[in-house]
């Protein structure tokens, strides 16, 4: 039981997520309960509208939750200050950053500022985090390129290595592969993958890349607008749980191949 808790990086029990309006609460899904393991790459799907990004949002303490528990490496979401939460896991959103004037070498320089001191100084140990982001996410050659000079692809390697340079043991993508072609969802999603197994991080992607998301997660979940289930991905294509993703006379899903395709 000690061991199982160690390992675990990120809990979820009996979470009911939604938003107020009118200081009503609106539900958007309940009775989610799942747990994120050291060093896995976990996919998060399900159709439009469905509620993922009010589930990540709500993960990261950007949005209140109706109820249940949030653990981070079994301390309760609610109990972290904003600098202790910005040392246990970073975020990579679908908006651009705040400014685009900035080079790639600042902005994931920005991930160091939970550890610089009051002045931002920079460390050895800062610059070295920074040095090997910029190196694995294949992005130390656009170092001195203003954002806004990038392609898609690039800036989503950019984000990605600001949140590696944050050297969080969590970390949390909303759509990474959005606007992006073929080649670069792909890419992007492989990143992950050999980011999880080279530095034993724990990463949660939502993603409508379904086919890769099975093919390249660990563990994945599923959001229907009747229930949360979780899951490794040959135990859920074996019950079934990705048939009711999409309206059947439109998406058909094989088991055999683990794809979706459109029914004639």
């Amino acid at each position: 039981m000690n061991a199982e808790k160690k390992h675990t990086v990120l809990q979820a029990t009996d979470l009911s997520i939604g938003y107020f309006s009118k200081k009503k609460p609106i539900l958007v899904a309940d009775v989610i309960n799942f747990s994120l393991k050291q060093g896995e790459l976990i996919g998060l799907v399900g159709a439009n509208g469905v509620g993922k990004s009010t589930l990540l949002r709500s993960l990261v303490g950007m949005q209140p939750t109706l109820s249940g528990g949030i653990e981070i490496n079994g301390k309760q979401l609610a109990s972290l200050t904003s600098l202790q939460l910005a040392t246990q896991l970073s975020v990579v959103l679908t908006e651009a950053p705040a400014s685009k004037n900035l080079t790639v070498q600042e902005l994931v320089t920005l991930g160091r500022q939970p550890y610089t001191n009051w002045m931002g100084a920079l460390s050895e140990s800062d610059k070295k985090q920074i040095n090997y982001a910029l190196e694995i996410t294949d992005t130390k050659k656009l170092a001195h390129k203003k954002c806004f000079e990038l392609s898609d692809g690039q800036l989503q390697r950019a984000s990605i290595a600001r949140a590696l340079a944050q050297d969080t043991p969590l970390i949390l993508l909303d759509e990474p592969t959005t606007h992006l072609d073929l080649y670069h969802r792909a890419y992007i999603l492989k990143l992950l993958k050999q980011l999880t197994a080279e530095t034993g991080k724990t990463i949660l992607f939502s993603t409508h890349e379904i086919d890769l998301a099975i093919q390249l997660s660990d563990t994945i979940i599923i959001m229907t607008e009747t229930s949360v289930v979780t899951d490794q991905p040959c135990k859920l294509i074996t019950a079934g749980n990705f048939d009711a993703l999409f309206p059947k006379d439109t998406i058909d899903f094989d088991k055999n191949t683990g794809r979706f395709s459109i029914k004639k």
